[in-house]
């Protein structure tokens, strides 16, 4: 159907750095069981959820134009996603936490464009269309969350990761990724004998689940992202809108799991008043939630994410911001009281009696920027080994130097082409030839180049000539700290590898002969005439006894079946499947529910 990136004007004005995410959806890829799993969910979840989902719900299925009866193409979906100004994209599973926040942003919905296997049809802990296109999709009709999910993306993107956090996202990817990757060979019922492959590929499963289990008991200091990760689990995948006594579902990993959507709504799942402590709330991806938060409406949400803002070091900068920029290891950015923008790895920083940063340094690739622009010539290529400035005020001088104004600096000796030397406030002092300056809109100073130029502090020298020229930052203090790049232009960003890749093996013939049963009773149910003829009638009936004699596991496609035949002998099949394998019976009571409801209509 398609097996390329569909783009439009909203896709094109992605950067680089996210482009590189987008996969081909390659339609084709999906097999006549997964276009059945996403029936049998849509068809149970549009039943139940037109009783218990925000009503925004329902008229989002209409105006985003999703299919219940099969797998949504992005081309469909952009298509109509236009008309309420987003577009939405293809990723493989997961992606990192600052890039999925980042598309939010550009109002770009990202889908994870496989689809779970019949035995997680229930609920999958990796992300997939159903969760994505049944779950993110429909709800963003709604303006007020639509511009809550936007926002939310802008605030995200800037929040400063941990390592711990880049460990932690590595390993969920990979145990969801081994949960949704098809088992060598079936799982025996009961007590059955298991196979070597497939005692490898559960000792893999086993291991992945205890090192996330390790991961999330380790005791660590709780970083920006993982703060935010808590607010978007607690809304845009698991909330609820209304009261707490009478709550409805809005958050998509509600909307797209069966058996979450229904276990929500019991009473011994506790409700409680949406407020900024969801912040401080940690959740497991691999289990039903044991409590979900109730906002009044959406925009309520909107009050507590620029409540959480004003903790970020984006809004905060100073020491502590700098601290977990160094702590992250991952680029970063600082902005002076100038607005001049230093991104790159920080390492090190120094601090004076009452903890006011008067030094800091960068490792490696750094630019400078101002209003997130590259300033020109100080980009990676001229600060390629890092780059060191101390901030502050001048000794025994009341005016910070970007306070002052032409006649100040004459005062003080900062001439262009003049040799100087001062000591700030932190016993800094720089000598050096004052060769030029740089200024920001306001007309202040926001950076000075020296050459020959000797940097010390205590008994430490900090820079010597031999280094080349020194560019010296102005500013008294850090006024932001962020996540990333100014300008992302300034860095190749260009180079997301993972450690794991989504897993897709060669189905057996067994699973070929199945998918063909499942195509040509869904071609079946897909003829124009609405009675079922003798000969298709016989054919569905010839397909049931394959299935009963070589598929004895397989619930759905008798189901499907007996939906279009009515046939008593599949209905004797389906309640002995029931006792067979009672972890199916629900699903399958699910489905005759469904049948019986639609023969209700029909009549």
């Amino acid at each position: 159907m398609e097996d390329k990136i569909v783009t439009n004007e909203l896709l094109d004005r992605l950067p680089p750095h996210l482009k590189q995410y987008i996969k081909p959806q390659n339609y084709e890829q999906y097999s006549p069981i997964n276009q059945a799993v996403w029936r049998y969910v849509m068809r149970k979840n549009v039943d139940y959820l037109s009783r218990v989902a925000h009503e925004s719900y329902m008229e989002g299925l209409r105006k985003t134009g999703i299919s219940i009866d099969e797998i949504p193409s992005m081309y469909g979906m952009n298509r109509i996603l236009k008309e309420i100004g987003w577009a939405a994209v293809a990723v493989d599973g997961f992606i990192p936490p600052n890039a999925f926040m980042e598309f939010q942003a550009y109002k770009v919905l990202v889908i994870a464009s496989d689809i779970r296997q019949l035995e997680n049809i229930e609920y999958t802990p990796a992300p997939d269309i159903i969760h994505e296109g049944a779950g993110h999709a429909p709800i963003i009709a709604s303006p007020d969350y639509a511009e809550y999910l936007r926002r939310f993306g802008e605030v995200g993107a800037k929040a400063i990761s941990s390592a711990h956090d880049i460990e932690m996202y590595e390993a969920v990817r990979e145990l969801s990724i081994l949960k949704e990757s098809p088992p060598p060979s079936p799982l025996p019922e009961g007590e059955g004998k298991l196979s070597d492959s497939l005692k490898e590929y559960l000792k893999r499963i086993e291991d992945a689940e205890n090192r996330v289990t390790d991961l999330q008991n380790k005791k660590t200091e709780a970083s920006e992202i993982s703060l935010i990760r808590n607010l978007h689990w607690w809304t845009v995948e698991y909330g609820m809108v209304g009261t707490v006594k009478e709550p409805k579902i809005y958050g998509a990993g509600l909307l797209s799991s069966i058996g979450e959507s229904t276990w929500c709504m019991k009473p011994e799942v506790k409700k409680i008043a949406y407020s900024i402590n969801a912040a401080y709330q940690d959740f497991d991806i691999t289990k039903p939630q044991p409590q979900l938060y109730v906002t009044p409406d959406f925009a309520y949400l909107q009050e507590v994410l620029e409540e959480f803002a004003n903790t970020m070091a984006v809004r905060k900068g100073g020491w502590r911001g700098l601290k977990k920029l160094i702590q992250s290891k991952q680029l970063g950015t600082i902005e002076l009281s100038t607005g001049l923008q230093i991104s790159g790895h920080f390492k090190r920083m120094i601090q004076n009696e009452d903890n006011e940063v008067v030094y800091f340094e960068t490792e490696g690739e750094t630019a400078l920027s101002y209003r997130e622009k590259e300033v020109i010539g100080h980009g990676v290529s001229r600060h390629q080994n890092g780059f060191r400035s101390p901030l502050g005020k001048l000794k025994g001088i009341n005016l910070a130097i970007e306070n002052m104004g032409p006649r100040d600096l004459q005062a003080y000796d900062f001439y262009d082409g003049k040799s100087i030397g001062f000591e700030f406030e932190s016993g800094i002092t720089v000598k050096g030839l004052n060769v030029t300056g740089m200024r920001n809109l306001r007309g202040e100073l926001m950076l000075i180049q020296f050459t020959n130029c000797t940097v010390t502090y205590k008994d430490e020298v900090l820079f010597t000539p031999e280094m080349g020229d020194f560019d010296m930052a102005v500013g008294k203090e850090i006024v932001s700290a962020f996540a990333g790049a100014a300008d992302y232009l300034s860095f190749d960003l260009v180079n997301h590898v993972s450690s794991s890749k989504t897993l897709r093996t060669k189905p057996s013939e067994k699973e070929n002969e199945l998918n063909e049963m499942y195509r040509k009773v869904r071609e079946i149910r897909e003829e124009p005439s609405p009675n079922l003829s003798q000969r298709e009638r016989n054919a569905l009936l010839e397909i049931y006894e394959l299935v009963e004699r070589n598929h004895t596991n397989d619930w759905l496609l008798p189901l499907e079946i007996y939906e279009l035949t009515k046939a008593d002998e599949v209905l004797k099949y389906l309640m002995d499947l029931k006792i067979r394998r009672p972890k199916v019976a629900h699903l399958i009571d699910n489905g005759l529910l469904l049948i019986e409801k639609q023969n209700t209509l029909i009549k």
